[in-house]
């Protein structure tokens, strides 16, 4: 995915956010309610967040150095890591804590309509960043479902947007319901329930992006069908097989490849070298983001 995609989705949820943010934190102001509280930090979470992205795609973007010959590409891993660990803390241990201290001690809210106005608002607005995220997404993802983009996918960004903004709507939803139910019964305890529910949510939503971000911090390989691609391409021309692979994504663009190939016997030395770069050319018109590829020529022992 070009950073292009991906930023459009994040200024979008930035945009959005920032406004929701205001308009909750205004509505908690006037009616006391702990969701809109909630919500509100978790709007300001989710818009801090955007703004990492944009610093990890930034950032990701320096050229190499002695240091890091391989230059920053793991600068967006980094930062979408940071966003998950501020969706925790700041977004689902604060509802939960606020959640469980409105519901331990109740408080009527005062101008309820208000905060419904707010949030009818807020999902409008949610609505639109989702959108965006769904739209961009779809350039990128093939026939892959959406589960199994948001975990195999190799450039962070949007599959933060895409949860962060299902579970913005979500949590508007639990909110509104916690705020009606609370109107329609007169039990200002529906208020805390959703804002626990809400804490729920974003726990969850969290902790997924956490397992998603570390691994990709780690470092994954090729997924099955590049490998295979990779494999095919390589062992082709004047190359009989591949002995050994290895490959790593050093950043959301770029892959290593790192194989050994056992070569047609016989070949001279520039034979040899013209079909180690016959292969990089192979992998490279299928696989555009193995970007660095080191390719030696070796024995076949399992011939021996």
């Amino acid at each position: 995915m070009s950073a292009g995609g991906g930023t459009k989705a994040i200024i979008a949820a930035l945009v959005a956010n920032a406004g929701i943010a205001a308009a909750k934190f205004t509505g908690f102001l006037i009616t006391g309610s702990s969701s809109m509280l909630a919500e509100s930090v978790h709007s300001l979470a989710d818009t801090s967040n955007q703004g990492l992205l944009l610093l990890g795609q930034k950032t990701s973007q320096r050229a190499a150095t002695r240091t890091h010959p391989f230059g920053f590409g793991r600068d967006r891993y980094f930062y979408s890591f940071i966003v998950a660990l501020m969706l925790f803390s700041l977004g689902s241990v604060f509802a939960l804590y606020e959640g469980i201290h409105k519901i331990s001690e109740p408080e009527a809210l005062t101008s309820p309509w208000v905060a419904v106005g707010i949030l009818v608002v807020a999902i409008g607005l949610e609505s639109y960043s989702f959108y965006t995220a769904i739209q961009e997404s779809k350039k990128i993802k093939g026939d892959a479902g959406w589960w199994a983009f948001i975990r195999q996918a190799k450039t962070p960004e949007l599959p933060v947007v895409l949860l962060e903004d299902a579970g913005a709507l979500l949590g508007l939803v639990f909110a509104l319901a916690g705020v009606g139910l609370s109107v329609v019964t007169g039990d200002p305890v529906w208020d805390g329930i959703g804002t626990v529910t809400i804490g729920l949510l974003l726990g969850v939503i969290a902790i997924i992006l956490i397992i998603e971000m570390k691994s990709l911090l780690i470092g994954e390989g090729a997924s099955e069908p590049d490998l295979d691609t990779i494999v095919d391409e390589l062992a082709a021309g004047k190359v009989e097989r591949v002995i050994h692979i290895r490959t790593l994504y050093i950043g959301p663009d770029e892959m290593l490849v790192a194989a050994k190939l056992a070569l047609v016997p016989g070949l001279e030395t520039a034979d040899i070298a013209q079909a180690i770069d016959d292969a990089e050319a192979r992998v490279r018109a299928k696989v555009p983001t193995a970007k660095l590829i080191y390719l030696e020529p070796d024995l076949d022992r399992s011939l021996a």
